[in-house]
């Protein structure tokens, strides 16, 4: 009878357990199941998903009576480990991920990582608004101004609607170094490297849509200390030098190609890069570059090509140094002498000799035109001559009407020789 009794007990609580779980579950899908045509996401909890909408969801975490039960839980999320907290005098929702991680298809493949990220949230109706800091290893998690502790610290404010957040985020300028010292710790160049100077931000983000648009500040960018100085006098394996000057053909085309505003940039291009980084957003991979010359010369010479935050930002610094080092006339001579130009050919003496059987320096107009269109991708493009016999002519085209420092009867014969030029296939 003991048993029957333990047995049945033990069922009665089982159900109790099961009808309280399925209660709770009913309740939360109830409560936050999206409306019409509101913002949703699919949430997993335990071994069951349900589709949350996400301002309902947003609105009840930042609740005065709701946000008090989670303080002092932590929720995992895909950014990492997130804690939950709740400010009752301030009625302020406190979350701290550490370490946090995100991926970001604008800036690469490999994720960008945060020892600590900060976040605050106060809403009041449909407005938002709060703190964010980011926190460099070492750095204790408190600090009530950014001026001295370490910390990168932005200000933003938003609006949420039924369909979507809008967020405006201000970014106070501070110096580039502790950018550097919170997104990228480990880089070997901040131990040897002197980084002046101060960036600021002002972002505009859309979710769900994942859209941005960014307003940069840089002052007195600077770099020292990298030994950039000793590339005055290297020297290239790809063979011979050609030894062109800025007014060249290739020189000239390959500026039309590549970097347009090479001659007045310092080693890089903000211009370019924000609408790069807003394309490469939107089509969730990178598909637009923006590096300059010089950062091209810094990849083929120093960091090497992995997609990643780390690499970009190496490579920013020692394009930076090279602007101060080694000028624009010896930028430019280097990078045509180390730069691709298909499988195991690399330098522009060598790519005239093997494609067009003469020097660099006396390629005709519309050669040079053809080997500066190839550098976007040369493997590619030697296939596509190799079969079809001829390259990319949209492109071919675009690099001619770029070239700059030509008459307009050079310029109307240099367009008509690339749309009708046929060269040999290699």
């Amino acid at each position: 009878m003991l048993k029957k009794a333990l047995l049945y007990l033990l069922f009665a609580i089982l159900a109790l357990v099961l009808t309280a779980g399925v209660a709770a579950y009913l309740i939360v899908k109830v409560a936050l199941a999206p409306g019409p045509d509101e913002w949703s996401a699919r949430v997993k909890v335990g071994p069951v998903s349900i589709d949350v909408g996400v301002p309902t969801a947003i609105r009840l975490i930042t609740s005065s009576w709701f946000a008090p039960w989670v303080a002092g839980r932590t929720v995992n999320t895909d950014f990492g480990p997130v804690l939950l907290g709740w400010n009752d005098p301030t009625s302020t929702l406190e979350l701290q991920c550490a370490p946090c991680s995100a991926t970001v298809p604008a800036l690469g493949e490999a994720p960008i990582r945060l020892e600590r990220l900060r976040a605050t949230v106060r809403r009041d109706g449909g407005a938002l608004g709060g703190t964010l800091e980011a926190s460099p290893p070492g750095t204790a998690p408190a600090a009530t101004d950014g001026a001295s502790d370490g910390m990168l610290r932005a200000y933003w404010d938003g609006r949420l609607t039924q369909k979507a957040l809008q967020l405006n985020i201000n970014v106070p300028d501070v110096p580039i170094a502790r950018w550097y010292a919170v997104l990228a710790p480990g880089l070997p160049e901040l131990q040897r490297g002197r980084i002046g100077g101060t960036f600021g931000l002002r972002a505009h983000v859309l979710l769900p849509a994942r859209t941005f648009s960014l307003q940069p500040r840089i002052s007195q960018f600077t770099v020292e200390g990298l030994g950039t100085e000793t590339m005055i006098n290297a020297r290239t394996s790809c063979g011979a030098p050609s030894r062109l000057t800025n007014e060249s053909w290739l020189a000239r085309s390959v500026i039309a190609a590549e970097d347009q505003r090479f001659f007045t940039h310092p080693g890089y291009d903000i211009a370019e890069l924000m609408p790069s980084l807003e394309s490469n957003q939107k089509a969730a991979q990178v598909e637009r570059g923006a590096s300059t010359l010089t950062q091209q010369l810094a990849k083929l010479l120093v960091t090497g090509g992995e997609r990643s935050t780390d690499r970009k930002l190496r490579e920013l610094l020692y394009a930076v140094e090279m602007e101060q080092t080694l000028g624009k006339a010896r930028i430019l001579q280097l990078y045509l002498d180390n730069a691709p130009w298909g499988r195991d050919l690399c330098g522009a003496e060598a790519a005239a000799r093997r494609y067009f059987k003469r020097s660099a320096r006396n390629l005709e107009p519309a050669q040079a035109v053809w080997l500066a269109a190839m550098l976007h991708n040369p493997a590619v493009s030697v296939e596509k001559w190799q079969r079809d016999g001829n390259i990319d002519a949209a492109r071919a085209k675009t690099v001619a009407e770029g070239v700059r420092g030509i008459t307009k009867p050079q310029r109307d014969a240099l367009l008509r020789n690339v749309a009708t030029a046929h060269f040999t296939p290699p």
